[in-house]
């Protein structure tokens, strides 16, 4: 291990980089040697371009917002640019929001100070960066991966450039088309949506009052995001011939349609940013885990957007890591041994059959909200007016929303 490092990520995007930054600051990865490979580094976002927010943002969940809290990245994103939501309001497309057919969502019933934040991506990924446990304690490699190889004792990354980087663990954090799982041998199962995410920006007459508001369309959910400047952040699937001219259209035409979309809830609407739209895929990794290899986040799995869930679950994920690689380092685990699968299993076993849960949830929500059914649109309204009705029910999902509730990890639970 003289020439190589304990940890090494392929991908530093957000989950990727927590990772790191989430051992750099435990203590017991004190005298280990961290690394991430990454092609592309983040650049120092603008200050204080607030008219200048990037599409893609994340709905971060209390518990991601403590998993960056940990390693010290939270407390570096600017205040202003970071757009906290007190309440959620979901509702079917044949029925009203607050009406009958809807659910509404408070942080005062959850006995949270808020549901959650809308946050930039760009901006999370260079807090975490720019924390003091990932500017000490990682290393930063420059570079492309072509090959893994993987020895009893180690495995090694072989990049395009060719260097051989070695390690005792290699974290698979490049996204949800990952080479590394590839490479090293892992399959998965899913399916593509035939749906593509429009993503843009918007002012509206009416104030979001710091809400956001989620409608089920027939074709897939729009969702109006709270952002901090009084705009909203647009995410609406729809299908993919819909969302290609909803990227091209002109912008008032494009604006009419995002204000009857939402039923009017907002009033008229106007963009206020650039159009993009992404196409949707499930995925799930049958392995996280094979000797001296692990998946996190969107290497293992990917979610539809409707719940908000994707980066959160890789959060979760990175946490989870770490916590049973750090019980084992304390149980007097060498720090070469840390890629054993018997180890990695322990991980495994705990976030496949998390994630396979809100996979499969946000999953199903998606088809039963798409399905056109006449006995099935009945059954959306009456569910959603018993879940109203319920406050044990909403109690249980703001929980699972939030994070904080199931089998998290620790750090989570015992936040202070």
């Amino acid at each position: 291990m003289k020439t190589g490092f304990h940890i090494l990520v392929i991908g530093g995007g957000m989950v990727g980089a927590c990772v790191a930054a989430l051992a750099a600051s435990n203590r017991h990865f004190a005298d280990l040697r961290i690394a991430v490979l990454e092609a592309q580094p983040p650049t120092f976002p603008p200050p204080d371009a607030t008219d200048d927010i990037d599409l893609r943002v994340s709905a971060i969940s209390r518990a991601s917002e403590r998993v960056l809290s940990e390693v010290g990245a939270w407390q570096l994103l600017p205040r202003q640019h970071v757009s906290a939501y007190d309440e959620m309001i979901v509702w079917d497309a044949a029925g009203k929001a607050r009406g009958a057919a809807s659910i509404h969502f408070s942080a005062g019933e959850s006995g949270e100070p808020n549901l959650g934040y809308i946050v930039e991506n760009r901006r999370v990924l260079w807090s975490i960066y720019d924390s003091p446990a990932f500017r000490q304690r990682v290393t930063l490699l420059r570079g492309e991966l072509t090959g893994l190889e993987f020895e009893d004792d180690r495995a090694v990354a072989v990049l395009s450039d060719g260097r051989r980087i070695e390690a005792a663990l290699i974290v698979g954090s490049d996204g949800a088309g990952s080479l590394s799982r590839k490479l090293a041998g892992i399959q998965t199962k899913g399916w593509d949506y035939n749906q593509r995410a429009f993503v843009t920006h918007v002012g509206t007459e009416h104030p979001h009052q710091r809400t956001a508001w989620q409608r089920f369309l027939p074709d897939g959910p729009i969702a109006f995001l709270p952002l901090a400047d009084g705009r909203s952040s647009i995410v609406w699937t729809t299908t993919p011939e819909h969302a290609e001219r909803l990227v091209a259209d002109a912008p008032e035409q494009v604006a009419k349609e995002l204000a009857l979309a939402l039923d009017g809830t907002l009033g008229a609407v106007e963009l206020a940013g650039p159009r993009g739209e992404f196409p949707l895929r499930l995925t799930h990794a049958n392995e996280y885990c094979r000797e001296r290899f692990v998946l996190v986040g969107d290497a293992a799995h990917a979610i539809h957007p409707l719940a908000g869930q994707g980066v959160n679950l890789g959060f979760l994920d990175a946490a989870a890591l770490i916590e049973v690689l750090a019980e084992e380092l304390d149980s007097g685990l060498s720090p070469t041994s840390l890629g054993e699968r018997r180890v990695l299993r322990r991980y495994e076993r705990w976030r496949k059959s998390e994630n396979a849960v809100a996979l499969g949830l946000v999953d199903g929500l998606n088809k039963l909200f798409g399905s056109r059914a006449d006995t099935l649109g009945w059954a959306r309204r009456a569910g959603l007016s018993v879940l109203d009705g319920s406050m044990l029910a909403k109690r249980f999902l703001m929980g699972r929303a939030l994070g904080i509730r199931g089998a998290a990890p620790a750090l989570v639970r015992t936040h202070r």
